[in-house]
């Protein structure tokens, strides 16, 4: 047999070499359609994500090294200042112009609180100026003394300096301050004064927080997806209502809740009173402790519901093995069965972490002024002092932190190599 042809359904005879290659021809053009079909349908998916969630981070974060709103108010001198000005007559007179332009156009806001947000200040001096501005300009050859006449703080270095780095378009001055850093007139880079420095602590307290919220979490979090793997049906129903049950109420709701709970007149300082373990109220709430109770009530299922399905998936033969060769209970327990739950317990304690270091509204209501976290600053300055560059400079490093913490978490959780680690 020296020509078999099989005959499709469409004619196609493979035993012909040519017939072969317009077979696969075909076969690869129904392949790109069907490639180029799937992408069609996820474009929609595709476009929202980035236009609704990647561009507004994107934008936020590129606030912390970008701010161009003094070359918007006052264009003349800061291109001099991107030329490298010694401050001399020539910048204050296109200062001087600037300043009276802006005033015409009514936008001067924004490179006014742009100084200022360097340095205090600058704002009454912008203010002042601009109302002398509007009496008469400076002679020519004059404008630098007639600022100084003005106000002596305009031909000061520390405030020249200021000015030099709220001209620049793109500046460090926002991640820098973002971690108690500055540039003073030399440039350099100094820590600022103690009684200015903030935002270390803040980072330090939400990273305290966050783990102590996720160390709580696990050593209730553990024993409760224990039990719910060993109860009954009927047992472990209830159960898994009362872990979905806050899902079903607001935050806010909860946390509201957690300060009528937890006041010096709540039950549980009555309950306490009552029984007689306390002779006056404890201060419960709007302190460290209310918020790592109401945090850790907010975050706890997060935690079990992954280790639950884990320990599921456990069979128990594995602790019958281990008593039938003679390990008692308890190192049965610690030996077979705990280390085969570790990836659902990582995986439940790095999400509750992540989910704790940029709460707001549970510290807001429930802590106090010296427990609040980094996300409460962010929105302060979004919405309060209209610091955008700061808060993008926060939010920045509070999402530096939360990936080199969860890298490092797969560093640690990762598998060994060779056949026995995939």
């Amino acid at each position: 047999m020296t020509d078999l042809t099989l005959t499709t359904a469409g004619g196609i005879t493979p035993g012909d070499a040519g017939e072969s290659r317009r077979l696969k021809r075909a076969l690869r053009r129904t392949r790109r359609r069907e490639s180029w079909n799937a992408v069609l349908l996820l474009l929609p998916l595709a476009l929202v994500t980035a236009i609704f969630f990647l561009l507004p981070i994107v934008s936020l974060l590129t606030g912390a090294v970008h701010s161009p709103d003094y070359a918007a108010s006052f264009p003349r001198s800061a291109a001099l200042v991107a030329q490298g000005t010694t401050f001399d007559d020539d910048f204050y007179a296109a200062f001087f112009t600037d300043i009276t332009e802006a005033d015409a156009a009514q936008n001067s806001g924004a490179g006014a609180r742009r100084l200022n947000q360097d340095m205090a200040g600058f704002t009454t001096m912008l203010k002042k100026t601009t109302r002398q501005a509007r009496e008469g300009a400076p002679a020519p050859g004059e404008a630098r003394a007639w600022f100084e006449n003005v106000d002596p703080r305009w031909v000061d270095p520390e405030y020249q300096a200021a000015i030099a780095r709220a001209a620049a378009t793109n500046t460090d001055f926002f991640l820098l301050k973002s971690v108690d850093l500055q540039r003073d007139k030399a440039g350099n880079i100094t820590a600022v004064p103690d009684d200015q420095a903030l935002f270390r602590r803040v980072l330090l307290r939400t990273l305290t927080i966050s783990l102590g919220v996720t160390f709580i979490s696990c050593v209730l979090g553990y024993p409760l997806a224990w039990a719910l793997v060993n109860a009954s049906p009927g047992w472990r129903r209830i159960m898994l209502t009362g872990v979905l049950f806050p899902f079903w109420t607001s935050l806010l709701v909860r946390s509201a809740a957690w300060v009528i709970v937890l006041q010096k007149e709540g039950p549980i300082n009555k309950l306490l009173l009552t029984l007689g373990v306390i002779s006056e109220p404890l201060t419960l709430v709007f302190n460290r402790f209310g918020v790592m109770v109401a945090l850790t009530h907010v975050l706890l299922p997060f935690l079990v519901l992954p280790l639950y399905s884990v320990m599921r998936g456990i069979p128990r033969d594995y602790l019958r093995a281990a008593k039938s060769l003679g390990a008692r209970p308890t190192r049965a327990f610690l030996t077979s069965y705990v280390p085969l739950t570790l990836p659902g317990l990582g995986a439940g304690a790095i999400l509750v972490f992540i989910m704790a270091i940029g709460y707001y509204i549970t510290p807001a209501l429930v802590g106090g002024p010296n427990d609040q976290m980094i996300s409460y600053f962010i929105a302060f300055y979004t919405n309060n002092t209209i610091n955008w560059g700061l808060a993008s400079a926060l939010a920045l490093n509070l999402l530096a932190v939360t990936l080199v913490l969860y890298a490092l978490y797969r560093r640690l959780t990762a598998p060994a190599g060779g056949m026995g680690g995939a």
